[in-house]
């Protein structure tokens, strides 16, 4: 990155590592000086809750409120009944309006960590696009924003192209949502005084769409800015662990297992975590990221703790190290142990202990963990088990049991939900 920006917001978003692309940096950079600028991300309404793939974009609207500007929460209330086809393999399931309006309403609880919502200049404000999209006249809308829009340059997106390239099938109804994501840019820059629209950088060619079509109906300048996609340094998709995604909501996943997601963080992956996920000062995560050997445990500690507080707040993340110090020093195996989680429909009224050890995955099969239990092998808190017929109820799971399969191989197990 050459450019050297004045603005705060966007000196931020370069030296933390926010910024993939930008439509006009020079252009964007002054608006940010001269004004207070109204800014969105999307969010389609397809679970209950985001998970830690989102947090780069949550930040980056609360750091756009940090430095002064007023960030817009845009919720997929109409979009979501389209569907997303950016960078998928097959169409996504269709939710009904109910649904939908029920996973809005516990994606709000997000937000509140991360962003001041009311009526001041720069407090953020959640709209919902089902108010411009579900009563569009269909003939109106092919004849007034339909026109704008060339088949030939959809067609030659990434985000489409890939699905061709492959064969994959790609639905008349998903083809129209670039569409209508270009059309929300316009209708929150006419009713919001909306100028930049934010997204991963899979959504270039949605936010290139908006801006062209918004200058072509309203001849107003806007701008669009994109963060890259991110991977952990082992290639995998952020937001994602053994047990399933990373939920942002704590009556999903935990704030201890959310603690312990980043507490496991690859080493190669903590100082620029630091830069994305925390508020501490750039020369403190270089700080952190740098160092080695046993250390480095100290700043992953930092870095749950500091992720922690934000989206649960600071009692739920010195809980949740204090939980990891008991379990993990008391035993003394280390904290790199792996968390298993059992839902509150899995649990019942009690699961066997057996069962448990199987699907913890720290044994095959009821036999192989009857015959452990037998040599003595199987321990539970690290205490010998000696019963195979055990039962563990609710009160067992109040706090996160360690289970034990010999000396070396432990697992944690979790109640979510």
């Amino acid at each position: 990155m050459t450019y050297h920006p004045k603005s705060e917001f966007m000196r931020v978003m370069i030296e933390r590592g926010f910024l993939a692309d930008c439509t006009d940096y020079q252009a964007l950079d002054e608006a940010l000086i001269e004004g207070i600028v109204p800014a969105y991300i999307g969010f389609d309404a397809t679970a209950k809750s985001l998970h830690v793939g989102s947090l780069i974009q949550i930040m980056m609207l609360r750091w756009l409120q940090k430095t002064g500007h007023k960030p817009i929460v845009l919720m997929g209330g109409g979009t979501t009944k389209v569907g997303d086809p950016s960078f998928r393999a097959d169409e996504r399931p269709l939710l009904g309006p109910e649904q939908i309006d029920e996973n809005i309403e516990g994606i709000k609880k997000v937000f509140s960590s991360y962003v001041t919502f009311g009526d001041g200049t720069n407090d953020a404000e959640m709209v919902n696009n089902a108010e411009w999209l579900d009563d569009l006249n269909y003939l109106d809308f092919l004849r007034d924003i339909g026109r704008h829009f060339s088949v030939n340059r959809m067609l030659a997106f990434e985000s489409v192209k890939s699905r061709l390239d492959r064969e994959q099938s790609l639905s008349f109804l998903e083809f129209n949502y670039m569409i209508l994501q270009a059309y929300d840019f316009l209708e929150l820059n006419r009713r919001y005084g909306c100028l930049l629209q934010m997204g991963g950088s899979d959504q270039w060619g949605n936010i290139v769409n908006g801006i062209d079509l918004t200058r072509r109906v309203l001849d107003n300048q806007i701008f669009g800015l994109t963060s890259p996609l991110l991977t952990t340094s082992d290639g995998k998709k952020m937001g994602k662990s053994q047990d399933g995604a990373v939920w942002l909501n704590p009556d999903m996943r935990s704030p201890y297992e959310f603690w312990q997601f980043w507490r496991n963080t690859t080493d190669a992956d903590v100082g620029r975590f630091l830069k994305l996920y925390t508020e501490l000062p750039i020369e403190e995560c270089e700080r952190l990221g740098a160092l080695e050997g046993s250390e480095i445990n100290d700043a992953k500690i930092r870095l749950a703790n500091e992720v922690t507080a934000l989206a649960h707040g600071a009692d739920a993340a010195a809980a949740a190290e204090a939980t990891a110090r008991e379990v993990f020093e008391k035993g003394g195996i280390g904290a790199d142990l792996p968390t298993f989680s059992l839902t509150s429909e899995e649990l019942g009224e009690g699961i066997s202990i057996v069962q448990l050890l199987v699907k913890s995955g720290l044994v095959k099969s009821g036999k192989e963990a009857k015959r452990l239990i037998a040599e003595n092998g199987a321990k539970v808190n690290d205490e010998s088990l000696t019963t195979p017929g055990l039962m563990i109820d609710a009160d067992a799971l109040a706090e996160p049991l360690k289970l034990s399969a010999g000396k070396k191989r432990h697992a944690l197990v979790t109640l979510v939900g």
